[in-house]
């Protein structure tokens, strides 16, 4: 079971767009998410740590090196609203098997 953060600079809107389309690819790849929570960056620097991955903007990656640096993937995306990158980064990493449901 996973818990995922994903974070922006405000935490409104595309934050809750890259949400919901790390719902649609985890579905799509068959992961048991157990919580998906969006918010802003200063809440996700504080809060990255009690998660099992992490997705932002690509250039806010290094606010998060506390939580990469306990093992935390973090993943940075150029382009929030892409499911194709969501789901790249997933697979390329194994964590679309680490947390495949049983």
């Amino acid at each position: 079971m996973a818990t995922i953060l994903v974070s922006c600079a405000n935490g409104a809107g595309s934050s809750l767009l890259l949400k919901m389309a790390v719902e649609r690819v985890a579905k799509e790849l068959n992961m048991d998410v157990t919580r998906i929570h969006h918010c802003s960056i200063s809440e996700g620097k504080s809060a990255a740590p009690g998660y099992d991955i992490v997705f932002c903007p690509m250039n806010f990656a290094n606010m998060f090196e506390s939580a990469a640096n306990k093992g935390i993937p973090v993943i940075g995306l150029k382009n929030v609203m892409s499911a194709d990158e969501i789901k790249k980064n997933l697979v390329e990493l194994g964590l679309d098997k680490k947390y495949q449901k049983r």
